[in-house]
Formats: structure tokens, C-alpha cells, sequence
């Protein structure tokens, strides 16, 4: 097995086009396993953690550009203001170790369903950014809407030869949450989550599924159910409370859009019901939170 080492992007871009089937690793909370169980023996191997461009984040047209190195730890400690969503969805990663190694990009690229990353990114409508080497060796960058990213279980639209570089999200314009369902309280993988997103200044609402589906998925029935409701009632400007059938029906129409499998974590009938439970406790949540004028 080579492993290579490249200090800066455009030399990793450069690796990435000549051996297309090196594999990254960043955090190595995924690639790791997968060598110590000799479920994947790679020919090469392409270390980013030495690469300053992709673990830093910045603002950027209204926005945050996160870059693909950085972890969930900062993404805990220094975004929470900014992309609350996803900071709490961070925090409920695995260990402070594996919270202190893996990263938003290690996350993307493995694509799983159960990605922890993914529900809060779909909610926001986020972007991948991704490069590959150019002719001048410069390199060509393109964004991927989040809902085009992810392909099938464990695969993304990459190219052969990109590279992920950052994520790209609207700051927070009002509450986010995330929830998920574990077999355990900590050190879990997700039998299902859940990702919601309020933006009363435009008045839209979004949604993430995790582990429910071959790939993360939005609710987009929901969505625009919730929207309506908020609209023609005059709740965004009133903040009134919600009546209870609405949040019941914003549940069920969650676990509508779920595609689950039985598995050993969980059998498809659990993950819709928990998904229900999920979406009516995150709505509240958020909800409570517009109400009492937090963010």
C-alpha cells in the first residue's frame, strides 16, 4: 500500500488526477475500520490531513464555507451560532475522540445513509464544493446541490478525480434541531435521525432524513405542508402556538417520505415510526424556541 502525503490542495488535486483510485483520508474514522476489519485494502492511500486550506472555515456571500478538514469538535465549539443544526448533529458523533478526528468531508465522502452530517446539510439546502486538477494545475471547483450529491447507498456524484474541499450553508435565519434514535444513548450509529430547519424570513421550512432510505432524504411533502400552515394561519408574524394536529400531520408526512430497510439495527417499521416521534418532538422544539425570540 503507498501512502502519500501531499501539503497543499493543488498537489493533492495533482496526486488525485494521476492514481484516480486513491482513497482520502482525513479523520480516518471510516476508512480505518474498514482496513483494521479487512473489509478494504486500497492500493494507495491520500492523507489530507496536512492540507491548511481544507480545515478552516470562513464566511462567505451571506454564508459558511466549511471546509472538508474540519471536524465535528469545531464544528461543536466555534459554528453553533452560525449552523446550529449541524453543530448539534455534530455533537452527538460517536466519542470526544472520533468527535476530535472525523470531519464534515470524511462524512460526505463516505456517503453513508447514516451520516450524522447529512439530515442538517439537506435541511439547509447546502452545497458540496468539489475540484480536480486542471490543465494549468490551478484546479476546477464546482458545486453540488446537497439533493444531487448523494447517489446510492455509500456513493456520491464525485468524479474520479475530485476531491471534496467544503460545504457550503446559509447561516442559521432562525431554530434548527436534530434528533436521531440509537440502539444506545452515545457511540451509536443512527437507526433513523432527523434534521429540521425554520427560515421564517423567507418563510420555508426544511427537512433532513438519515438512515431511513438508500440515500439521506428530504421530506419535501412536509416541508411544504408546514410552510402552508405557517403562512395561512399568520404564525410566523403571530408566533402563536401550533395546533396539535398540525404537528401530527408534519409527522406523519416525515415518515411517508422514509424508503427504510430492516436491518440489525432496526426493522423499516420502527424507523417510520420513529421518525414520526422524531419530526413532531424537533417541531416543537424549534418551534418553542421562534416563540421565546431564539434563534
Amino acid at each position: 500500500m503507498e501512502f502519500l502525503q501531499p501539503r497543499s490542495l493543488p498537489e493533492a488535486l495533482a496526486v488525485k488526477a494521476e492514481r484516480p483510485e486513491a482513497v482520502p483520508i482525513a479523520g480516518g474514522t471510516d476508512v480505518m475500520v474498514e482496513l483494521n476489519f479487512d473489509r478494504r485494502r486500497p492500493e494507495v492511500v491520500l492523507d489530507l490531513t496536512r492540507i491548511p486550506e481544507l480545515a478552516s472555515w470562513e464566511r462567505s456571500d451571506g454564508g459558511i464555507r466549511v471546509g472538508a478538514g474540519v471536524t465535528y469538535a469545531r464544528m461543536v465549539a466555534e459554528l453553533a451560532g452560525d449552523l446550529p443544526g449541524l453543530a448539534i448533529a455534530a455533537r452527538t458523533v460517536g466519542s470526544p475522540q472520533i468527535r476530535n478526528r472525523g470531519t464534515i468531508g470524511g462524512n460526505l465522502g463516505s456517503a453513508s445513509p447514516a451520516g450524522d452530517c447529512h439530515p442538517p446539510l439537506l435541511s439547509v439546502r447546502a452545497e458540496v464544493e468539489v475540484a480536480s486538477a486542471a490543465g494549468s494545475g490551478a484546479g476546477e471547483s464546482r458545486r453540488i446541490p446537497i439533493d444531487e450529491f448523494f447517489t446510492g447507498p455509500k456513493q456520491s456524484a464525485l468524479a474520479p478525480g475530485e476531491l471534496i474541499c467544503a460545504a457550503h450553508l446559509p447561516a442559521a435565519a432562525g431554530p434548527q434541531q436534530f434528533a436521531k434514535v440509537g440502539t444506545r444513548n452515545a457511540m451509536v450509529i443512527a437507526v433513523c435521525s432527523f434534521a429540521l430547519a425554520l427560515d421564517p424570513s423567507r418563510g420555508q421550512v426544511g427537512t433532513g432524513i438519515g438512515s431511513a432510505g438508500p440515500t439521506p432524504l428530504r421530506a419535501p411533502a412536509a416541508e411544504e405542508f408546514l410552510q402552508g400552515v405557517l403562512g395561512s394561519e399568520g404564525l410566523w408574524e403571530s408566533r402563536g402556538p401550533l395546533a396539535e394536529a398540525a404537528v401530527a400531520r408534519f409527522g406523519e408526512l416525515v415518515a411517508d417520505a422514509a424508503r427504510p430497510i430492516d436491518d440489525v439495527r432496526g426493522t423499516a417499521a420502527y424507523r417510520v415510526h420513529a421518525l414520526g416521534v422524531l419530526a413532531r418532538r424537533t417541531l416543537g422544539w424549534a418551534w418553542d424556541q421562534y416563540r421565546a425570540g431564539r434563534s
